[in-house]
C-alpha cells in the first residue's frame, strides 16, 4: 500500500490486519512519521492527538483524509509517536527512533531464538506499542511468519469485551506457536480450559503476558494447564519490551530476566532505572531524555538476575497509621482468587485501606476472596472495606487502559460513597 502524496505525520485509525501492516512498513521505508490510534479513544482524545502530532494524513476504513494541523516540532529521528491510554482524558505522545524500536525487535529475537518460533499470532491491537513492537516489528524484521486477523477473530470486540473461546479456536485454526496477552485475557482463557476441559492448543511455544502485573499464581495456573505463560516487562519510553521470563529461564513472580537490548538498575529509593532502547522525548516537552529514564516502577533485581516488581512509585499509599504499602501487591493477591477478575485498592492518609472489585462471573464470592487475601497478609495490608464496582473494569466504561491498567482517580470518584460506607 502506498502513502499519500507528501504525507510528514501518518496516522491509522484501523483493525488489525495487512492494510497496518503494509501502511506501517512503508511509513518506516520512506520516512514518513507513523501515528497508530487505538480504536478506543474517544473523538476528543483523538482529536487532542491528531493535533497535538501535527498530522496531515489519517487513513481509516472509510479512506485517506487530510488534515489542516500544522507541523509541530518534533525530537530529531522520529519514527513513531505513540500515545498512552489518557487516563486523565488527555493521552500523552511518545516519540520513538527507529534505532531504538529496531533494538527492541532485536534483542526479543535473539533471546528467543532457541524456541524457534516460525508463526505469531496478533491477538492485540496494532496501536498497542507491545503488540507494535514485539508482535509485528520483531518478527516481520527475521522472517517469523505474522498471522494478523481483524480483532473480534481472535476475540476482541469493541474495545472490550474478549472471548476466550475465539482466542482459543484462532489459535487451533492457524496453529500458531506464540501470542501476546494481557493479564485479564489470560486469566479468562484459563478459565474457559478449565470450565471446558480443553487441551491447550499443542502448537504453542510461547504467551508472552505484559501491560499490568500478573502474580505467580496467574502463570502457574495456566503453565499447570500446558500454556507456556510467561510474564514480562516493558514501557512505552522503552520502546516496550524490557525484560521477559522464557522457557527454561523462568521464575514465576518475576518479570523475567533483562533482554540483550536493555540495562536495568536499581536507585537508592527502589526505582527501576532504564537504558538501551530508550524513547527520543514527549511531544510538547523539549526536555533532554536521561541516559537512565526513571520507569516509576519499583523492584528489585535477584541474585539470579530475575527482576521482580513491587508497585508504582507514585502508586504508594502512607497510611494514617504511617505505613507504605504498595497497592498492587495487594491487587495482585486479591486477582489471584479466582472470584476476582480486577481489584483497585485505596487508603492513602486512611486508617485502614479499602478495595473495589469486579468478579469473574456472576455471583463470584467476593467475601471469600477478601478472606483469603487477608489471611495471607500482614494486618497494615489488609482490606477492611470493599464494594463491587459499578461497572466492569474496561476502556469502554473508562475504568481501564488499553493495556488493563485501572484509572484510580476516576475509579476511586466513582465509588467514594460505598468506599465510605461498605
Amino acid at each position: 500500500m502506498t502513502l499519500p502524496a507528501g504525507t510528514r505525520v501518518l496516522a491509522t485509525l484501523l483493525d488489525n490486519g495487512p492494510a497496518f501492516v503494509a501502511l506501517d512498513e512503508a511509513a518506516a521505508a520512506e520516512g514518513v512519521v507513523h501515528v497508530p490510534l487505538p480504536m478506543f479513544f474517544t473523538p476528543a482524545q483523538r482529536q487532542h492527538a491528531l493535533q497535538a502530532a501535527g498530522v496531515d494524513a489519517l487513513v481509516t476504513p472509510a479512506g485517506v483524509e487530510r488534515l489542516p494541523f500544522p507541523p509541530v516540532p518534533l525530537p530529531p529521528g522520529t519514527a513513531k509517536i505513540t500515545f498512552t491510554s489518557g487516563t486523565t482524558g488527555t493521552p500523552k505522545g511518545v516519540c520513538l527512533g527507529a534505532a531504538a524500536m529496531d533494538a527492541v525487535a532485536d534483542g526479543l529475537i535473539e533471546a528467543m531464538a532457541p524456541l524457534g518460533i516460525t508463526r505469531h499470532l496478533n491477538a492485540l491491537p496494532f496501536a498497542v506499542l507491545l503488540e507494535n513492537i514485539a508482535g509485528l516489528l520483531a518478527p516481520r524484521r527475521h522472517g517469523v511468519e505474522v498471522i494478523s486477523l481483524p480483532l473480534a477473530e481472535v476475540g476482541l470486540t469493541g474495545s472490550s469485551s474478549f472471548d476466550p473461546a475465539r482466542l482459543h479456536a484462532a489459535v487451533l485454526r492457524h496453529g500458531a506457536q506464540s501470542l501476546i496477552l494481557l493479564p485479564q485475557m489470560l486469566r479468562a482463557w484459563v478459565a474457559y480450559l478449565v470450565q471446558t476441559g480443553q487441551p491447550a492448543p499443542a502448537s504453542l511455544k510461547l504467551v508472552a503476558v505484559g501491560g499490568a502485573a500478573v502474580g505467580a499464581p496467574l502463570v502457574q495456573a495456566a503453565q499447570a494447564l500446558g500454556l507456556p505463560a510467561m510474564e514480562g516487562y516493558g514501557l512505552s519510553e522503552g520502546a516496550s519490551v524490557q525484560t521477559l521470563n522464557l522457557p527454561g529461564a523462568q521464575r514465576p513472580g518475576s518479570v523475567g530476566r533483562v533482554l540483550p537490548h536493555a540495562r536495568l538498575r536499581v536507585a537508592d529509593d527502589g526505582e527501576l532505572l532504564v537504558a538501551g532502547s530508550l524513547f527520543s522525548g514527549y511531544l510538547g516537552d523539549a526536555t533532554p531524555v536521561p541516559a537512565w529514564w526513571p520507569s516509576g516502577d519499583l523492584g528489585r533485581i535477584d541474585a539470579d538476575g530475575y527482576v521482580h516488581i513491587a508497585g508504582r512509585k507514585k502508586h504508594l499509599l502512607i497510611t494514617a497509621y504511617g505505613r507504605n504499602v504498595s497497592p498492587e501487591w495487594i491487587e495482585t493477591t486479591l486477582r489471584s482468587h479466582p472470584a476476582v477478575l480486577q481489584a483497585v485498592v485505596f487508603g492513602d492518609g486512611q486508617p485502614a485501606l479499602s478495595a473495589v472489585l469486579w468478579p469473574s462471573r456472576p455471583g463470584a464470592d467476593l467475601q471469600a476472596a477478601v478472606d483469603a487475601a487477608n489471611a495471607s497478609l500482614p494486618d497494615y495490608a489488609r482490606i477492611a472495606r470493599w464494594t463491587e464496582g459499578r461497572a466492569a473494569f474496561d476502556p469502554a466504561t473508562g475504568l481501564a487502559t488499553a493495556t488493563g491498567r485501572p484509572p484510580r482517580r476516576a475509579i476511586e470518584a466513582l465509588h467514594a460513597d460505598r468506599l465510605l460506607t461498605a
